[in-house]
């Protein structure tokens, strides 16, 4: 996922042209980075001189005897004039997260952001399951980092998808667990763009189909389907059933919730 961060240095004038236009002259240090993002930096304290979040466009003008760039957003445009170069160059560089290992046969740094895990010195990226936690321990088969994941119950599987599937672990646990409260066929787990979920294995026929929120199934509602205790507190896996009533005050929410099993065999 390695991007890369271009740096110039020298002795330039910055006009920042907005509402209120400002120029200033210095030596200084310009970074572009690969969202199209621009800062200026001078010898004093943290903030910028100048910058440009997110520019709609960037160009960049290099020769001999200096630089310049232009980094459009809107109306607002920010412009460099590099007089004299003492510095120019290109980094590579991947957006920083929390450090869980190594990568088993790379030896890369695996680094996680919100959704994703990535390694530091190539393309690879394992993209995490709602909620999903990693944990300090490895898969015996490939060596990556273990994850936790609440879908119905806790299940601890491989980071790699290709490895150990959610998908097959939440099957085997709760495949025909539940009948469909429309038709009354087998609720089967499936994946339907992108989301697991239980769907009636009548469909086309019967198109109901419920999203697999984050929590354990403590409970059946009168409807039929599983109670889920989440950290909100209870839910049906039908978000709009009105039949398990209202949820206790005093109600445990996920949280709480001892780990292990918890489900309703």
């Amino acid at each position: 996922m390695s991007e890369t961060i271009r740096v110039f240095a020298g002795d330039c004038t910055i006009t920042f042209e907005s509402a209120n236009d400002q120029t200033e002259r210095g030596r200084v240090i310009v970074i572009i980075k690969p969202d199209r993002t621009v800062l200026v930096h001078d010898t004093d304290g943290y903030q910028p001189v100048a910058w440009l979040t997110r520019s709609d466009s960037i160009t960049v003008e290099c020769d001999a005897g200096g630089f310049g760039i232009t980094a459009r957003a809107g109306e607002q445009v920010l412009r460099i004039i590099g007089h004299e170069v003492t510095g120019r160059a290109e980094y590579p560089a991947t957006e920083a997260g929390t450090p869980v290992g190594t990568h088993p046969k790379t030896g890369e740094s695996l680094v996680q952001t919100s959704d994703i895990i990535f390694g530091t010195d190539s393309d690879i990226k394992y993209p995490l399951p709602t909620g999903a936690t990693v944990q300090d321990e490895s898969c015996e088969t490939c060596g990556l980092p273990m994850i936790e994941v609440t879908a119905g119950e806790r299940f601890r599987i491989c980071l790699d998808r290709n490895c150990e599937s959610l998908d097959d672990a939440v099957r085997e646990r709760f495949e025909d667990e539940w009948t469909c409260p429309d038709c009354g066929s087998p609720m089967q787990i499936i994946r339907r763009r992108g989301r697991l979920l239980v769907g009636c294995s009548g469909y086309p026929t019967c198109e109901s189909a419920f999203a697999i929120p984050t929590g354990v199934v403590v409970d059946t509602c009168p409807c039929g389907l599983p109670v889920f205790k989440t950290s909100q507190g209870q839910r049906c896996l039908d978000g709009t059933c009105e039949l398990l009533g209202d949820v206790d005050a005093d109600s445990k929410t996920l949280d709480d919730t001892a780990d292990g099993n918890t489900g309703n065999d």
